[in-house]
């Protein structure tokens, strides 16, 4: 069999035509392809490549399919029939229809009831709703009308309307031989009317009476025979599996019926908000306070409300009992008065009439009576507890208003209590003195109460300069806490109240208290640095200044690895233990304050103060009596021996028996009394005291140091081996078996030094690097399957790629084919409207050269 001859494509057969004349004419239309090198045996099909043919063919096919797809998209020339199983043969018609008014009502439901949850679906009936239907909207008779509803007599129609020819010709032939007989008027036919609708009302209630004495007579009568028909067990002998128990969830239902609901809270106020109020109850106050200074008197704040009905539109409009009048019309004209009392006459008498007919058990005729004729008294009748309250509210303000006035030593007494009352607004001090002045000469309570005001009285909220009057109010503030600080005797019950106050403000603005504060520690620090450079110490701080050290401690964070204030005063208290000499009992006093600020400092952090552990070893080394042979070390700024090593050694081992235990106070920092030797060894006791329970709480601090028991090894030893408890106090010995026992008990985390175990580095070996040839030129793998996988994955590559680079390029042609749509609109429009111009250029012309013609003719 022959080898089939294989098909020439268009590329091929233009190559073939055309190839030497285009590269005669244009050789840059020719892409030539170079091999790297050549291979015997192989033939080379595309040597020479033709790019401009190959894209013109390209842009042809896509012209044919990709353009025509564009044009046509979104176009239909047919129509097609989609109606559900419309060409289904082996469906019923009536299959058909259900299915597809299901279909229907389920994309209605879908579209329209997406979040109706509980409305069901609206079924009709000959296009009325059924819902509508069977809520019975028509007009039902009432009591008061007869049940032949709609039937009128021929009188009556002959009355209202005539009655037309036929009826008034048979009319006319039953009244020959009445002629003399007068027709009955409007009036009549409507009272015969109502005499009717009477009439059958007390039928129907004479009926309704007796049905019910009827079912009253049954029930009776069921009662005496219920008994013989059902027969009660005893209760001790009905078993408890009788009653079933209640579900879990059951129970749960019950409990949550009686769970307390939420109720709505109110809205959240901001703080520009709270302030404006507190600032309007303070002014609305110190304007009650000054009418009172001036005599007048202040009325109640609440005034008792008087009712207001749902339907008042607030006009002003006020209705009162007299001119609550009845509106009637009849025959045509208004009648207000004499109307309304002639139909009470007459109602009262139809209600007489009623009683004498019916009797004396027949009250709910009566009243049936009295609301069928009575209209206008039930409207008066209607608001009368209202009207009662208000009778009432009006006697009240006329009994408040009748008490008699305040007398003139009722009046000069309130005048005297509202001038020694505090003002409730205060204007923020501009300077020190005048907050001094504002202060001055009073009580703690009522300083703090006047700071609280002036800072609710200019909130930086109400106004623009308000935040840095209350900046300056701060650093006021702590300048005077101070000086109460510095005065004899110092005034600390006044201070203690002022730290709240300063506590807010300091939280309202940080950066003003920072530093404010900084620069108090840094005065302080330079005063520090020029006494030592003179004497080399400096004396322990005073009260004002261990003030400020606790104050900071309150106001800002002493957790902090690093704080712009805390850290300063924690340096500040270190060089102080350092650096201040002890040398009399007051400068122990002051240190152990510092000790007491120190630890407060540390808690939270647990940071390390060696200054702290070294003075509290001092301390207690004041209070050994034999310091020949020590064995431990005395550090700066106490001595081992001398005049000032025996402070704390009591004079007398009695006194300890007389001692009780109290807290060190802050006074005894500033001036200390000691009158006898009795008073000074029970301070020396109290700062013992003082000292041991810092000792303690250190212990509890840091027990979690590795380096614990050498930090904890002089006091330990001190305690131990030199200090005498025998002749202390009892609490103060069980403080010092406490702290030995805590020493003691700290496990020891230590472990010897030991060089680090590392692997052992090899020598450099000269061993020769062995290299794989593998042959680059054909495609790895071991097995047929490798290699048909290999194969495959190859393939999938090139064509993916090619893929791409098709897709890229029908990108572009369809953008270039809609760019050129837009160009072809664009240039169609802007030919247009050069037409138009044009045009109406002309025009213009025109009507130019025939107004100058008109002109000339002029």
């Amino acid at each position: 069999m022959g080898k089939v001859p294989k098909k020439r494509s268009v590329a091929d057969k233009v190559r073939k035509a055309k190839t030497s004349v285009e590269i005669k004419n244009n050789p840059f239309e020719v892409k030539i392809n170079r091999k790297k090198f050549d291979i015997l045996g192989r033939k080379s099909k595309h040597d020479v490549g033709l790019p401009g043919v190959s894209r013109s063919k390209a842009n042809n096919k896509r012209k044919e399919t990709l353009l025509k797809e564009y044009k046509q998209k979104g176009r239909s020339s047919k129509f097609i029939d989609k109606r559900f199983g419309e060409y289904d043969t082996q469906m019923a018609p009536e299959d058909k229809i259900l299915k597809r008014f299901a279909m229907e009502r389920q994309r209605v439901h879908d579209k329209k009831d997406v979040y109706n949850l509980n409305e069901d679906e609206e079924l009709t009936h000959y296009g009325q709703s059924l819902a509508e239907m069977e809520k019975f909207n028509d007009a039902v008779n009432s009591d008061d009308e007869s049940e032949e509803r709609g039937l009128l007599s021929a009188e009556l129609t002959a009355s209202h309307f005539g009655g037309g020819g036929l009826l008034r010709k048979k009319t006319g032939e039953q009244h020959d031989g009445e002629e003399t007989h007068r027709a009955k008027s409007r009036q009549e036919l409507i009272e015969e009317l109502i005499q009717k609708s009477k009439q059958e009302k007390r039928e129907r209630q004479v009926r309704k009476e007796e049905s019910h004495e009827l079912t009253e007579k049954l029930d009776q009568e069921w009662k005496s025979i219920q008994a013989l028909m059902v027969k009660k067990t005893p209760k001790g002998d009905r078993d408890d599996e009788e009653k079933p128990k209640l579900e879990q969830y059951d129970m749960m239902v019950r409990e949550l019926v009686f769970e307390m609901k939420a109720q709505p809270s109110e809205k959240l106020k901001t703080p520009e908000e709270l302030a404006r109020e507190e600032r309007e109850k303070l002014q609305k106050l110190e304007s009650d306070r000054l009418r009172r200074m001036m005599g007048d008197e202040v009325g109640e704040s609440s005034q008792t409300q008087s009712h207001i009905s749902a339907d008042d539109l607030n006009d002003g409009f006020i209705l009162d009992k007299d001119d609550e009048k009845t509106l009637s019309y009849q025959d045509g004209k208004w009648n207000i008065g004499e109307e309304a009392e002639k139909e009470e006459a007459g109602e009262d008498e139809e209600a007489d009439e009623e009683e004498e007919e019916e009797g004396e058990g027949e009250d709910g005729d009566e009243e049936e009576g009295e609301q069928h004729g009575s209209d206008d008294g039930d409207e008066e009748d209607g608001h009368s507890d209202l009207q009662s309250e208000e009778e009432s509210d009006d006697e009240e303000r006329r009994e408040s208003s009748a008490q008699p006035s305040l007398s003139k030593e009722e009046m000069k007494a309130q005048q005297e209590a509202a001038k020694a009352e505090l003002p409730y607004t205060f204007t923020a001090p501009e300077s020190y003195g005048d907050l001094k002045d504002l202060l001055h000469g009073h009580t703690p309570d009522n300083q703090r109460l006047i700071v609280a005001r002036t800072q609710k009285s200019n909130h930086a909220s109400l106004a623009v300069g308000n935040k840095l009057k209350l900046q300056k109010m701060f650093g006021f503030l702590l300048e005077y806490t101070g000086e109460l600080a510095a005065r004899s005797p110092p005034e600390l019950a006044t201070v203690d109240k002022l730290i709240p106050e300063l506590y807010t403000m300091c939280q309202m603005f940080p950066e003003a208290a920072c530093k404010a504060m900084q620069s108090i520690f840094g005065d302080a620090g330079h005063s520090v640095e020029e006494v030592l450079e003179v004497k080399g110490h400096f004396p322990f701080p005073a009260l004002d200044m261990l003030i400020y050290l606790k104050v900071t401690g309150l106001l800002f964070p002493t957790s902090d690895f690093r704080h712009p204030v805390t850290t300063p005063a924690l340096l500040y208290i270190s060089q102080a233990l350092t650096k201040c000499p002890v040398r009399s009992l007051q400068d122990v006093t002051s240190g152990l304050v510092l000790c007491c600020l120190g630890v407060e400092y540390v808690t939270f952090s647990k940071r390390f103060l060696p200054e702290l552990i070294n003075f509290l070893g001092g301390t207690l080394h004041l209070a050994v009596k034999d310091k020949t042979s020590l064995g431990y070390t005395v550090v700066p700024p106490f001595r081992p021996t001398g005049k000032c090593s025996d402070l704390l050694v009591l004079s007398d081992s009695e006194s300890s028996k007389s001692w009780t235990k109290k807290s060190l106070p802050l006074s005894a920092t500033r001036h200390l009394e000691l009158r006898n030797e009795l008073d000074r060894d029970h301070h020396r006791l109290m700062c013992l005291s003082t000292s041991l329970d810092l000792v303690k709480r250190c212990c509890l601090l840091y027990k979690d140091l590795p380096s614990f028991a050498c930090v904890f090894r002089p006091i330990r030893a001190l305690l131990s081996e030199h200090f005498s408890a025998q002749t202390l106090p009892a609490l103060l010995q069980e403080l010092h078996c406490e702290i030995l026992e805590s020493i003691d008990g700290a496990p020891v985390t230590r472990c010897r030094l030991v060089l680090e175990k590392k692997k052992p580095i090899p020598l450099k070996l000269l061993t020769p690097k062995l290299v794989e040839v593998l042959d680059y030129g054909k495609k790895r793998g071991c097995t047929r399957e490798e290699r048909e996988k290999e194969r495959l994955k190859h393939k999938y590559k090139k064509e993916f790629k090619g893929a791409l680079r098709e897709i890229r390029k029908d990108t572009r042609f369809l953008a270039r084919e809609k760019l050129n749509e837009v160009m072809d609109r664009d240039s169609e429009r802007k030919k247009k409207v050069r037409e138009l111009f044009g045009s109406l250029a002309t025009q213009e012309g025109e009507w130019k050269a025939l107004k100058r013609m008109k002109m000339r003719r002029k």
